[in-house]
């Protein structure tokens, strides 16, 4: 069975709605990819089934850069650099009352080990689907737009290739396996410029009048793995 592309890059988001973090490598589990998600501001006052602030509410969070790391004594820890250039612990009291003055509402600082995911633990494009919604929309071919887990670069396969996965297994690499649940469907945050924050109607409009508001897909890991930039992937039949 021959590799159908590659891992082109790898991300966690440490912080729903923040900035990504770039990886060259990680350990898929079965909670998906380690550290991501795994921090979330909620509204106090939500009692929807969504209650977590994200950038739809409040564009600027895409500009908070959460780094994740290690210290001496082995202890895992994430810090958050503001617009600003300050860098604060993420449970500090001090980004806490930064996030809630840009919101403008009454927030608590979740974490979950299991993540705080939308759908599923593993979020995949393709750079051709990339590619095709930055020629239709005129903008420009930006990963980071469309915050994905694996960006994955195709062989000989055609932009949106990825969304007839649904319900066949991904390998990737010498043994980790994504099973793909469902095609991922996009909202106002991919109308959002990943660095400054501004936000372009026309690429939702895009997706959703041509693409039938889908982008990419998202996964669930059943076999863990490490991964690399590079890796070859395989479809399983």
């Amino acid at each position: 069975m021959n590799p159908i592309g590659k891992i082109a890059q790898l991300a966690r988001y440490p912080v729903k709605s923040m900035r990504g973090e770039a990886l060259s490598a990680t350990r898929l589990t079965l909670q998906g990819v380690p550290e991501d998600r795994r921090y979330a501001f909620v509204q106090t006052a939500s009692r929807t089934d969504f209650p977590w602030l994200t950038a739809r509410q409040t564009p600027q969070l895409l500009r908070y850069k959460p780094a994740v790391e290690t210290q001496s004594s082995g202890e895992v820890v994430v810090n958050v650099t503001t617009p600003s250039g300050a860098k604060w612990p993420v449970d500090s009291r001090e980004l806490h009352q930064e996030i809630e003055q840009l919101a403008g509402r009454s927030l608590f600082l979740l974490r979950n080990n299991r993540g705080c995911y939308d759908t599923a633990q593993i979020s995949i494009i393709s750079r051709q689907t990339i590619h095709r919604i930055a020629a239709e929309t005129g903008t420009e071919e930006n990963p980071r737009r469309f915050r994905p887990n694996l960006l994955i670069d195709l062989s000989e396969g055609e932009p949106y290739e990825e969304v007839h996965w649904a319900g066949r297994i991904l390998r990737l690499g010498e043994s980790a396996r994504v099973a793909i649940i469902k095609p991922d469907e996009r909202c106002k945050i991919i109308t959002l410029d990943p660095d400054s924050a501004e936000a372009n109607p026309d690429v939702l409009r895009c997706v959703a009048e041509q693409h039938g508001n889908v982008a990419g897909v998202y996964g669930a890991v059943i076999t863990p793995g490490e991964i690399r930039t590079g890796d070859p992937i395989w479809l399983e039949t």
